[in-house]
């Protein structure tokens, strides 16, 4: 709402794509490097690698620790994510609309006129212009 009323519309447009695309690389990232990490273990308890017990199975076991969270629940959680900005920019919108250009006349610094009047003197024989500047 915050990005709507400083940005205006365009600023919703490109924080929900931009939110889209990042959250859509994210999630698939997360998924898949959580069932990397996870089989990973499976195959070195198969017996490659040094099998269970090894140092590589150690390791395996911390991957495996940090990848179930991965492909269970942060990267389904960014989907969540992406839905929640889409309906908030909706249920918002209208707010957004109405409001910013009036937000947006706050901060926009207004252009500085000057303003030069022109006065006609007359004198015998010749016209002369004098320009003077108003405050």
């Amino acid at each position: 709402m915050i990005v709507g009323l400083i940005f205006g519309v365009a600023g919703v447009l490109g924080l929900l794509i931009g939110g889209l695309t990042t959250g859509f690389v994210t999630a698939v990232m997360m998924n898949n490097a959580g069932g990397a990490w996870d089989n990973a273990k499976k195959w070195v308890e198969t017996g490659e690698s040094g099998g269970s017990g090894s140092a590589v199975h150690k390791a395996t076991i911390v991957g495996d620790t940090v990848g179930d969270p991965f492909k269970d629940t942060a990267g389904p959680c960014i989907n969540i994510l992406i839905k929640l900005m889409s309906m908030v920019s909706i249920v918002f919108g209208g707010f957004i609309v109405a409001y910013s250009p009036k937000i947006e006349a706050l901060y926009t610094p207004k252009p500085k006129l000057e303003i030069i009047e022109q006065v006609a003197v007359s004198q015998p024989d010749t016209l002369m212009v004098q320009e003077t500047t108003l405050p």
